[in-house]
């Protein structure tokens, strides 16, 4: 059995949002005073002691959106309205019924749904009385709630549970996702339509209008019979263009998915330069050390024009720290290379999750040093006694030192390249972590002068008995001073 599908409908800003938000206990979709703010339906899964069912955020019905996509918007409540198991149809207590209620429970009436009258902004015992009006609208009498004020959610769990069946759902429709993967990039790249390819189907509104998608979405799909989450994502603009909560909450959203991401996929369009917003998303992604693949998208734009290697190449130059990185050419609307991006995405999470033994570590850190000796000054011989892998995604390397901050930034660089060539994860970001000794007792012999049958040297050891607290970066979003738009590409 699947999961049931509990869809939230209603006018423009009666708190459907606020409601999606307070039933899933996660600020998941924007809530604003604004009308017309979600435009894309989100879901997410919910499991209250055991039950299951999947809750669905939509637009407002009737709602004038700024942009014109009301068409657009109205197509996914409709989506919404034929996959639900039950609609909660959400009015708002305070401003009573209106016509706009009166027209909502109409249309919900022809779908012949199951619905709950939800009564939002109760947010006090007078308020339930003037609730009771709501009953006219023939679905019968209001479960009364205040999401706002955490009012009454048992009342409404136990009224869906009531209204839901209560077979358990099968195991592959709850079973976690295999791998999470972000979709960014400025706006208008091509991220929703690829979203679409990937599900199969028109789940995220698509429009030439800059900014279309507001909030990220989740989009589960199956490729090889195996779940995955692909997460659309706001396009990112630069700082002194973020002017109304909206656009602040959507780049907040943006930043949070990067940080929960497996694999970031960062979008560019393919007759486009880069841009400031271009870079400074790509350095969030490396500051998270998150893996990641440079997707050069809308490709058939461009095919029999330009080389691939030629934009490969210019990429290479723009992000010069983030060499490591795949790329890859799609073209979204079509499909094209979907499924080998997607293929190569599931490698890179594999690799961000392996391990290296210390022995060969230890080995592979001696040979660099004999390669190229660690600079010395003219007061100390820096040396590294080992090296240890202490974690995974990312994965992450503890050097032990007799003076970290005497190892130049220069030779460091030197060391993580020389790691990705030699080790089975050399496409998804290291972290190294050079530590001070901690006792006289690990010596100051360096790796360069253990003999080969050391311990440290032999593949006997895991190493995987410390921990270490590196300083995480932060969620700082600098503004940009260029234009958040790419060039045209015509003087390439």
């Amino acid at each position: 059995m699947a999961v049931s599908k509990v869809v939230i409908v209603g006018r423009p800003n009666v708190g459907k949002s606020s409601l999606f938000n307070w039933l899933a206990r996660v600020r998941l979709a924007i809530v604003d005073r604004v009308a017309g703010v979600t435009r894309d339906r989100m879901n997410h899964l919910m499991d209250v002691g055991g039950r299951y069912f999947e809750i669905v955020d939509t637009g407002g019905i009737g709602s004038n959106d700024v942009d014109d996509l009301d068409e657009e918007i109205d197509e996914q409540i409709e989506s919404g309205l034929r996959e639900a198991d039950l609609l909660l149809f959400v009015v708002d207590a305070l401003d009573g019924l209106t016509p706009s209620d009166s027209a909502v429970a109409e249309r919900l009436r022809k779908t012949e749904k199951l619905v709950v009258l939800v009564a939002n902004k109760c947010d006090g015992e007078n308020w339930e009385h003037s609730a009771a009006e709501f009953s006219r609208l023939g679905l019968g009498m209001p479960v009364v709630v205040s999401a706002k004020n955490n009012r009454r959610k048992s009342d409404l769990l136990t009224a869906i549970f009531n209204a839901l069946p209560d077979d358990p759902p099968d195991d592959a429709a709850i079973a976690a996702p295999e791998m999470k993967v972000a979709i960014v990039g400025r706006r208008n790249v091509g991220k929703s339509t690829f979203v679409n390819a990937l599900a199969g189907y028109q789940r995220m509104i698509v429009s030439e209008v800059a900014g279309t998608t507001r909030d990220s979405v989740d989009v589960r799909f199956e490729m090889d019979g195996k779940p995955f989450v692909a997460i659309d994502t706001p396009g990112l603009r630069r700082g002194k263009s973020v002017r109304t909560d909206i656009d602040f909450y959507s780049d907040h959203r943006a930043h949070r998915t990067i940080r929960h991401a497996d694999v970031v996929l960062l979008f560019f369009e393919c007759n486009s330069r880069i841009s400031a917003v271009d870079k400074k998303l790509a350095n969030y992604i490396e500051d998270q050390f998150k893996p990641c693949i440079f997707v050069v998208n809308k490709w058939d734009l461009m095919a029999g024009q330009m080389p691939t290697g030629r934009w490969a190449e210019y990429l290479r130059e723009q992000f010069a720290s983030m060499d490591y990185v795949p790329i890859a050419f799609v073209t979204g609307q079509s499909g094209r290379n979907v499924r080998k991006l997607l293929n190569h995405a599931q490698m890179l999470f594999r690799q961000s999750r392996e391990r290296i033994s210390t022995g060969r570590l230890n080995r592979l850190v001696r040979q660099a040093i004999e390669e190229h000796s660690i600079p010395a000054s003219p007061s100390l011989s820096p040396r590294v006694l080992y090296a240890t892998q202490i974690g995974t995604q990312p994965p992450t390397i503890v050097l032990k030192c007799n003076d970290p901050e005497a190892i130049r930034p220069d030779w460091r660089r030197y060391l993580l390249n020389r790691l990705r060539d030699g080790l089975s994860f050399g496409e998804v970001p290291i972290r190294l972590v050079f530590d001070a000794r901690t006792s006289a007792a690990e010596g100051y012999r360096g790796l360069e002068e253990r003999p080969a049958d050391d311990p440290l040297l032999a593949d006997d050891r895991s190493g995987d008995t410390e921990t270490v607290n590196a300083a995480r970066p932060g969620d700082d979003w600098p503004a940009a001073d260029d234009p958040d738009e790419g060039e045209d590409w015509d003087a390439m």
